[in-house]
Order: C-alpha cells, then structure tokens, then sequence
C-alpha cells in the first residue's frame, strides 16, 4: 500500500470513492458525513493548512485522510481554547475513509500509523476526530485504539402535534349597538 498527497486530478475519482465509503454510515445518520456536497470538497482542496492523502493499492484508492494543523475554514465549529486550556495540540482529523472492501485488512491501521506520524512531526500531541454516535462499527474500532469521547453532541428530537399553519373559520357575532361598546372580559373593545 502506498501513501501520497491528493492532486487536483484526483478529486473525482476520491470523490466518488468517498460515496462508495460513506453510503452506508449516511444512510443511517441525521447529518451526512463530510464532505457535504462536491463543491465543498472542491474548495476543502484550495484551502490552506489542510493535508489530503490518498492510500492506494495497485493504483486504486483504498482510504483517504484528511487533516489540518489548526481550526480552519468557514464552517466548523471548533472551541481552540477547549484544547488550549488542556494543553492539547491536536491534528485535527478531518475525514478517515475507508473502502468497504478493504475493512478489516489493516488499511485503517496504516492510515491512523501515518496521521500520528503526521503529528509527531508537526509537534502535536493528539489526534481529534468527530464519528456519529450511530456508527458503532467505527466507535468500536476507535475506542480499540486508545480514542476517549472528549465531548457530546447529540442530535434530540421532541414529537410536536401538528396543526393547520392558519386557525380555522371563527363565527363573529352579529354587529353591536351603541349601548354594547363596552370592552369584553378578554381585553377586546370591539
């Protein structure tokens, strides 16, 4: 298996792999894996700080990564102090993609292998990553290498009873005479 860092040329064919990948997992969860759309993707390649790398067997892709060094880019919502505080320089882990195929043959672990490679390097002290809390299969395997939850987000629902938007008709009384301008007991004058 060989590692490299994703070219422009290769944004289709990851992009399409990243379907294939994430098809099942999406199916279940209320918010989509990222990326989001194409077009994010597209723009995730332009941004700078971000690491995307591609492990391929005999010239197919086997497992993405992506990463970046610090909080970046417009739509995350990442606290920086939370980890300052506990003196944690993460690399954050952006996407760890898998093909469904090779799950289970050491592809993941040569992934993880190479992004603590990346933080050493870079003199960062932890791996942060985000899993949906449904995905059991990827919690486990997560949990099985040493990852703590560090914080909870959980989508809640509440059941609400439906209504019409707008009320239904109202019978109005008949017009009042003069005598009868008096407010009513709600408050209404007329």
């Amino acid at each position: 298996m060989n590692v490299r860092h994703m070219t422009r040329r290769d944004i289709n064919g990851v992009w399409d792999f990243l379907k294939v990948s994430f098809r099942d997992v999406n199916a279940e969860t209320v918010e989509y894996q990222r990326p989001r759309s194409k077009h994010r993707f597209e723009e995730i390649y332009e941004e700078e700080g971000i690491e995307q790398l591609l492990f391929e067997v005999d010239g197919d892709i086997v497992a993405y990564a992506e990463c970046s060094y610090e909080v970046t880019g417009s739509d995350n919502w990442i606290n920086p102090r939370y980890f300052e505080k506990r003196d944690m320089r993460p690399l954050f882990v952006d996407e760890l993609a898998v093909h469904p195929d090779w799950h289970g043959r050491g592809v993941g672990s040569f992934v993880l292998e190479q992004l603590h490679h990346l933080a050493r390097v870079h003199g960062l002290n932890h791996l942060v990553l985000e899993v949906a809390e449904n995905n059991e299969r990827a919690l486990n395997w997560y949990k099985k290498r040493a990852f703590k939850k560090l914080d909870a987000a959980i989508f809640m629902a509440v059941t609400v009873d439906t209504e019409p938007e707008l009320l239904p008709p109202r019978e109005l009384p008949g017009p009042r005479g003069d005598d009868d301008a008096a407010p009513s007991s709600d408050g209404d004058s007329g």
